[in-house]
């Protein structure tokens, strides 16, 4: 799904938008000229790979958002909120929820059997 930057209410809009097997449900609004306000959770499930043994399972995400998307380059560096700049004037919900779990997909995840094993090397094959 993708909305016209300009076209982002300033008063709070639901938000409810599933991509794959993943679901970002929340609010979202406009807080100025050229930023707009995120509050979600994304919930669904995703593969993931074991960082020792490379197989592959299925996990539940539960992750809540608080994204600000700036309409360029955003210049101020005190934000408590995770920064997306938007090119093209365009938001891209299917492009920001890709990003979250490949952010997830990129953390060290252990599956049950090697989390069992307890010892801290690596399998060899």
């Amino acid at each position: 799904m993708k909305i016209e930057f300009r076209k982002v209410p300033q008063i709070e809009k639901e938000l409810e938008y599933i991509s794959n097997s993943v679901k970002i449900e929340g609010t979202f609004c406009r807080i100025s000229q050229s930023l707009v306000k995120i509050d979600a959770v994304l919930k669904g499930s995703t593969e993931i790979d074991c960082c020792r043994c490379g197989k592959t399972e299925e996990i539940e995400v539960d992750e809540e958002l608080h994204i600000l998307l700036s309409d360029g380059i955003y210049k101020n560096d005190e934000s408590e909120f995770l920064v997306i700049e938007v090119e093209n004037n365009l938001i891209d919900f299917d492009e920001i929820i890709q990003s979250e779990l490949n952010s997830i997909k990129s953390d060290y995840h252990m599956c049950d059997d090697c989390a069992q094993l307890g010892d801290n090397f690596e399998k060899e094959f």
